[in-house]
């Protein structure tokens, strides 16, 4: 749990960099982003039985694919008003 948090701090920078532009609510926000990205990916992965161990390496790659998928859905909610 705690590797998760790690993880998706580092992920929510990295979703930040590959899709870049402003978000509602900064960096902040995104970082948080990260986090449940990494959640959700790590959970889908193991779901789908990609790998068992959250600490592979396979297990980064479908957090920071969350982490863009959830940073893109909260872009289209509050975006523009």
């Amino acid at each position: 749990m705690i590797y998760t948090l790690v993880v998706g701090l580092i992920v929510g920078v990295i979703a930040k960099f590959l899709m870049p532009g402003r978000d509602p609510g900064g960096c902040i926000i995104t970082i948080l982003l990260g986090i449940g990205g990494s959640f959700v990916g790590g959970y889908v992965g193991r779901m789908l039985g990609l790998y068992s161990s959250p600490m592979a390496p396979t297990g980064f790659i479908m957090s920071i694919i969350g982490a863009v998928i959830i940073l893109a859905v909260y872009r289209a909610v509050s975006g523009k008003k």
